[in-house]
């Protein structure tokens, strides 16, 4: 086990205000494999007071340094790819595979792009007999979530420092360990200090300290819609600008037509990467009465291919769910889905044979779901995928806005005309059409209670800049 040491404050590693330390659990294996500082609201404080000392200076610094800089930070996260792959592995249990091409890659694209993006980025734009100039927010605070702990970091650290904001990132407690990694980065790049600050802690005193902080001008979170609740809440006293981007309940939508078999395939992957640790999962498949049996059964045969296992093995492709408080909560939902008289097609409330030890979950289908079942309304963040029929188009579009939520989803139709038609009827944030890939250079968010904002790409820069208008 190994005792880190320290919070990163004004451009170094600095003690902390408590020695009270977070344990850092292997979630494959139930061993406490770190510890990091437990920061307080002292410690948020002293980052917090860096970052303002450090905004003007970084603010006004032209755009080809602050370009030097990204750059620099850019070819760290490539150049750290295999650390972070395994350090994503030891601490959240993400399969090796999936670690190294998305929890490591993904972060390494956003960078890239944000890096092109601001080499021919405008901040400045003439209307009429005004000069429209698009100035930093200030001093950012960035609370980000475990289930993709480096990608959240760079969708939020990288456009603000961009923008010419400063940070104070109060990573999760699950997984502090890429954080820090990310800031041995940061600090090589050689950011002036004070730019980027970390401090590790939980989320109930550090990132509570950091949303109510008087001298924090924006506070960019993303987690449960509960949590960023409150995190609204606790910022809207200093009248501080919010982005939120919470909980998900995706429909994937089958229209008569369709690849039903690489549609049903492709949303049990959907729902089984990272053990189904993703807001945008599509945790509920929609699917026609007259393909329904198909589908139910495609669906049982797809999922036999995802079996638990040690998620540092190349061969895994499901590891464990990140603690025992999420494994227990995923077990209740499957439970809770069995007693409302869903269908268990495979899977099961049972710990998966083998796997004693570790907080793995059996991946589970759920056919003759109804849309007023709490496994089809509420999110489960876990390896649990709800099939639900419809009659016509017009229901499937009810059932599928029929949620608090509206993240992601996805549509399959017989041409892309016929799927987009269908989305453009979707309350929801972004859209996949017969299986289009993701996009990080396109806008990610939410309608309704998933969220407030957009991360990525140009709308995700202009996140953390405001607006000054000059007349001549």
């Amino acid at each position: 086990m190994q005792a880190h040491q320290g919070q990163y404050i004004g451009g170094s590693w600095t003690d902390p205000a408590s020695a009270d330390v977070v344990e850092v659990l292997n979630p494959a294996t139930e061993e406490v494999v770190a510890t990091v500082p437990a920061g307080t609201a002292e410690d948020v404080d002293a980052a917090v007071r860096a970052a303002r000392a450090a905004f003007r200076g970084w603010a006004s610094t032209p755009r080809e340094e602050r370009l030097a800089a990204l750059t620099r930070l850019r070819d760290g996260i490539a150049a750290r790819q295999q650390d972070i792959a395994r350090t994503v592995v030891t601490e959240l249990g993400s399969p090796i595979g999936f670690a190294t091409m998305v929890q490591a890659g993904l972060p390494l694209a956003v960078s890239a792009s944000y890096v092109e993006l601001l080499s021919g980025y405008s901040f400045e734009e003439k209307v009429g007999n005004s000069v429209v100039r698009s100035e930093p927010v200030g001093v950012v605070g960035a609370i980000t979530p475990w289930n993709y702990p480096l990608h959240q970091i760079v969708n939020k650290v990288v456009p603000a420092l961009a923008a010419g904001c400063t940070v104070v990132l109060k990573p999760a407690e699950d997984t502090p360990l890429t954080a820090r990694l990310f800031a041995e980065i940061v600090d090589a790049a050689g950011f002036p200090p004070g730019v980027f600050n970390m401090v590790t802690g939980y989320g109930a005193v550090a990132g509570a300290a950091l949303a109510e902080h008087p001298d924090v001008d924006m506070v960019s979170f993303t987690g449960s819609t509960a949590v960023g609740r409150s995190v609204a809440a606790a910022a809207a006293d200093g009248i501080k600008r919010v982005a939120l981007e919470l909980g998900g309940k995706s429909a994937n939508v089958v229209l008569p037509g369709a690849d039903l078999a690489r549609a049903v395939n492709v949303n049990v992957g959907n729902v089984c990467n990272n053990s189904g640790q993703t807001c945008s999962a599509w945790t509920r498949l929609l699917v026609h009465e007259n393909d329904y049996d198909e589908a139910v059964a495609i669906a049982a045969k797809a999922v036999e291919k995802y079996v638990p296992g040690d998620p540092a093995s190349p061969e895994t492709r499901l590891g464990p769910v990140v603690n025992a408080k999420q494994r227990d909560r995923v077990r209740g939902y499957i439970q809770a889905g069995i007693d409302e008289g869903a269908r268990l097609v495979a899977g099961g409330p049972e710990a998966p044979e083998g796997a004693e030890r570790g907080f793995f979950v059996r991946p589970t289908i759920f056919a003759d779901v109804t849309p007023d079942m709490r496994i089809a309304q509420e999110e489960i963040f876990g390896p649990v995928l709800c099939i639900l029929k419809y009659r016509d188009e017009d229901e499937a579009v009810e059932i599928a806005n029929g949620t608090r939520y509206g993240l992601a989803g996805g549509v399959w139709a017989a041409d892309d005309a016929t799927a987009a038609a269908f989305a453009l009827r979707m309350d929801t944030g972004q859209v996949d059409i017969n299986g289009g890939r993701f996009n990080p250079v396109a806008p990610f968010g939410g309608y309704k209670q998933s969220g407030v904002g957009r991360e990525l790409g140009r709308h995700g820069l202009e996140e953390y800049l405001q607006t000054k208008s000059l007349q001549y």
